[in-house]
């Protein structure tokens, strides 16, 4: 991994290219992220920096990851923090800045974040399961799991049966995504198509596994 960035989603809207084609694009502020830490192949037995994102309050945060901060030296705390294995990791230092312009445009990239959290949901909308029969006597349970196994043999149902329960609220990536502009003065940069997670929810950019 070369680059990787953490962000917030802003929203979606749409770019017109140089042929008048309207792109969708997803609009991220990402940056600036302060290294809070440095790990190395000595001390550590693997090479990594976590990167901090998203100044808060003091008061925000637990006692340990205060501490954690402090020991990095930073004055501003941040929220967010998450490690990644970079190439160039070991040539970075605790309070590098990492910014948007590491990404251009034309760069494939993934996008990880959390989905929108759908609550209890049944399995038509949950696994995309058919409903059962309207007439000939289903009912009142037509939008139900309905056979859930044979009797006898196993006596039981299997593990992994899809049925109704908590949909969403997930870690999410979706891959092989275009950068379509990036704004290093905003700190903001604009993907081609849809992300998960709701406005507003933290997002990591980094380079696709699939160039």
């Amino acid at each position: 991994m070369e680059k990787a960035i953490i962000g917030k989603k802003i929203g979606m809207t749409q770019i017109f290219d140089e042929a008048g084609h309207a792109v969708p694009v997803t609009v991220i502020e990402a940056g600036p992220c302060t290294v809070v830490q440095k790990k190395t192949a000595e001390k550590d037995g693997y090479e990594a920096i976590q990167l901090g994102y998203e100044t808060v309050p003091e008061r925000k945060l637990t006692k340990p990851e205060v501490g954690h901060q402090k020991k990095a030296g930073l004055t501003e705390f941040k929220k967010v923090l998450k490690e990644f294995k970079l190439d160039k990791a070991a040539e970075m230092n605790v309070g590098d800045e990492v910014k948007v312009d590491v990404f251009a445009e034309g760069d494939r990239v993934d996008v990880t974040g959390i989905s929108k959290g759908k609550g209890y949901a049944g399995i038509i909308k949950r696994w995309n399961a058919h409903s059962q029969e309207h007439t000939h006597g289903v009912g009142p349970v037509h939008r139900s799991v309905g056979s859930m196994g044979a009797n006898t043999d196993p006596s039981r149902v299997f593990p992994g049966k899809k049925m109704a329960g908590h949909l969403g609220s997930e870690r999410v990536t979706v891959q092989n995504l275009q950068v379509v502009k990036v704004d290093a003065e905003n700190n903001l940069i604009a993907i081609k198509g849809a992300i998960p997670g709701p406005n507003g929810g933290t997002v990591v950019i980094h380079d696709t596994v699939k160039a």
